[in-house]
């Protein structure tokens, strides 16, 4: 039985089609973000890689259609995560004990490169230069345990669905300090844009209580101001580049 497909919301970099179990995704060539890769190599090797694992979707195929890239998997069938932080942060911690994947780049690692690429977006986004001024002082040094970190842990990439969670658009992971992902999950911009609000102090005690290795709970407090600096740029970007996304599109 021929199934049609039909465009899926959510999709803020690519073109995605679900047709049955399935969902086809058309890698956008020009869709460059400074803060989150969009690489179908790294997506459909953790697919693979997670397979069976019930911690992402099923690879199925991949190909290239007038020089884009796509790539199909299963459709996981949930709902996006709306409650319950803890069980996000114990899923998030079985994602960064996996074995280290090969050929994953590395990720922003210590306070020094985070604001390097704090300094990138802001560069790139012509009315953010006044966040130069709110540099957080200090330094945090890097960490040498590394691990498989997710890369965009929001939650609109969280499906919750037969009592676990799945996690989805695997296009950003990296071999990377682990309060990246903390950070990414816990920044009141990404809750804001996915979820409506920002997690509550007892959600966020919450998540940070069940997450079962406390050294990394306390570096994603030391580096926090840091992340909220990125984070303010990356907002300031995202902004000025949708609203000229808008402009072009009524032209």
């Amino acid at each position: 039985m021929f199934v049609c497909p039909h465009a899926t919301g959510g999709g803020r970099s690519n073109h995605v089609w679900r047709a049955g179990d399935k969902v086809v995704k058309l890698y956008r060539s020009d869709a460059h973000n400074p803060l989150f890769a969009n690489d179908p190599d790294r997506e459909r090797a953790m697919l693979r890689a997670l397979s069976g694992t019930g911690m992402a979707p099923r690879y199925v195929a991949h190909g290239l259609w007038q020089g884009q890239a796509w790539l199909m998997y299963t459709h996981v069938c949930g709902a996006r995560w709306e409650s319950d932080p803890s069980h996000v942060a114990r899923i998030l911690s079985i994602v960064h004990d996996q074995a280290k994947p090969r050929g994953l780049p590395f990720g922003c690692n210590g306070s020094e490169a985070l604001a390097q690429q704090t300094r990138q977006i802001v560069a790139a986004a012509s009315q953010g230069t006044t966040l130069l001024d709110r540099a957080p002082q200090g330094v945090v040094p890097p960490t040498s345990q590394l691990c498989l970190i997710h890369g965009d842990p929001v939650p609109g990439n969280i499906v919750a669905h037969n009592g676990t969670l799945a996690l989805i658009d695997w296009q950003c992971p990296q071999l990377g300090d682990p309060a990246e992902d903390l950070a990414l999950f816990l920044s009141p911009a990404m809750q804001l844009t996915y979820r409506g609000r920002v997690l509550s102090r007892q959600e966020e005690a919450e998540f940070v209580t069940a997450y079962p290795h406390p050294r990394v709970v306390a570096r994603y407090y030391a580096l926090k101001p840091w992340f909220h600096w990125r984070m303010a740029a990356y907002c300031a970007w995202r902004g000025e580049t949708d609203a000229r996304d808008l402009e072009l599109a009524e032209i």
